[in-house]
């Protein structure tokens, strides 16, 4: 008797796990059923991304030692171009003339009673 009751339980937990419609989809709420306003499932379920797959080989090689070189001469030249450019402009902020504020007066300048 408590073989087969243990086959029968066997079996029971096996169908669970089964591919395909899910039993708890036919139950009733009571019995731990979806609820009665739950979405349908998908058609199909859903594909998940390929996420060990290896991407294809590159077709671009690796910059040589020369063409390393001249990248980086030609990002310095840009560099100081632009810090030239930018102190002209923080020269030309400069000659313009300052506005003048008033003092503060109250709780912002720290006066007390």
């Amino acid at each position: 008797m408590g073989a087969s009751l243990l086959a029968a339980a066997m079996l029971l937990g096996l169908v669970g796990c089964a591919a395909g419609p899910v039993i708890g989809d036919h139950l009733p709420e009571a019995a731990g059923g979806l609820p009665a306003g739950a979405p349908a499932r998908p058609a199909t379920p859903y594909q998940y991304p390929a996420v060990h797959d290896m991407p294809p080989p590159r077709d671009t090689k690796p910059l040589s030692d020369e063409d390393q070189a001249k990248l980086e001469k030609e990002l310095q030249a840009t560099r100081d171009r632009q810090a030239a450019q930018a102190g002209d402009d923080a020269a030309a902020d400069e000659e313009q003339p300052a506005v003048a504020k008033k003092p503060a007066t109250g709780a912002k300048a720290g006066k007390t009673r």
